[in-house]
């Protein structure tokens, strides 16, 4: 992990919201270098800004991590993740409807995204433990993942 990502987020509660967005039987995600070596796969999201609410900062996240603008949907289930100097709340929200054309975007506080695409379950389980989101290793397909409710530690 880079220096410049324990700097920004290291020693504090971070507390992040993040999309779902299915095509078929895929699911939208993006790949961030940097909190890996080989990648990290996961949902668009970020971290909620000071007085910015959770569809705000999904439409803003999504916008500028894929290009896409959203309608944030219901929330879905919650996860933990404390490693240190890492620890994040993590909120998932089903997401309504996408429009625009998919690109990859960026991270204005530090550039990290290398690549969006819809990856199905099956691609996501060829993915190393360590570079996928922790949720989805867990599941075997979309319907197992659509049930998820509650909070999950990571």
């Amino acid at each position: 992990m880079e220096k410049k990502i324990t700097d920004l987020y290291g020693g504090q509660v971070r507390v992040r919201v993040c999309g779902l967005w299915w095509k078929d039987d895929t699911l939208l995600m993006v790949k961030h270098r940097s909190l890996k070596p080989d990648g990290f796969w996961s949902p668009p999201g970020g971290g909620i800004e000071f007085s910015e609410s959770i569809n705000e900062t999904l439409k803003r996240e999504f916008l500028e991590e894929t290009s896409l603008l959203v309608s944030p949907g219901k929330f879905k289930f919650g996860c933990e993740f404390i490693q240190s100097p890492l620890h994040a709340i993590e909120l998932f929200y089903q997401i309504d409807h996408a429009g625009g054309l998919l690109n990859t975007g960026y991270d204005p506080e530090i550039q990290l995204i290398e690549d969006v695409k819809y990856l199905s379950t099956t691609e996501m389980k060829a993915i190393p433990r360590d570079n996928l989101h922790g949720i989805f290793h867990q599941y075997q397909n979309k319907t197992e993942i659509e049930k998820l409710s509650g909070f999950y530690r990571i």
